[in-house]
């Protein structure tokens, strides 16, 4: 058996060892496991590709910071009628006040969903900071009826996964 053949069998086995073991991490623990190991992959193919050293260190930290960026989301449940509401006329306001530059970077982006504030209620995680909804930039209404309670919400303007949606958080739109 060929040096790299025995190699990349070799990788593959120990990553599917150690990823079947990560499945009882919390989402956070998870965000670091994997953060962390994205960035080494990413270093390594940025040397591989010629990079010098420092440049593959700041390659591959800044692509393990990005993938390490997680919205900790603590519950989901259905929103009520109130946080729908809340929810709709906070995101028409956002986005009808967004530039036409914001818009166009959202779009070349691929970003078509924003994320928003709505109110707490009786079902909101205790620990959670803030309680949010998805809209939809194209089909101008909420998505769903989903509330995501965060307990560290993103930077407003960042990116983040909520479920399967990649929204920018816009905050209350305020």
């Amino acid at each position: 058996m060929k040096t790299p053949m025995l190699k990349t069998s070799s990788l593959l086995a120990a990553a599917s060892i150690f990823v079947t073991g990560c499945a009882d991490l919390t989402p956070l623990q998870n965000a670091g496991v994997f953060g962390a190991a994205g960035g080494a992959a990413a270093g390594g193919i940025a040397s591989a590709s010629g990079a010098s050293a420092g440049q593959a260190v700041a390659i591959g930290a800044a692509t393990g910071a990005a993938i390490a960026v997680v919205t900790y989301i603590i519950a989901k449940h259905e929103a009520t009628e109130r946080q729908h509401r809340i929810a709709e006329e906070r995101a028409r306001r956002a986005y009808a006040r967004m530039s036409a530059e914001r818009k166009s970077k959202m779009k070349a982006r691929k970003t078509r969903y924003i994320a928003v504030d709505t109110e707490k209620d009786q079902h909101t995680a205790p620990e959670a900071k803030k309680s949010v909804m998805i809209w939809d930039t194209q089909s101008q209404e909420v998505v769903g009826n989903n509330v995501y309670d965060v307990k560290s919400p993103p930077p407003v303007g960042s990116t983040a996964k909520f479920d399967t949606y990649s929204a920018e958080y816009v905050g209350s739109g305020s």
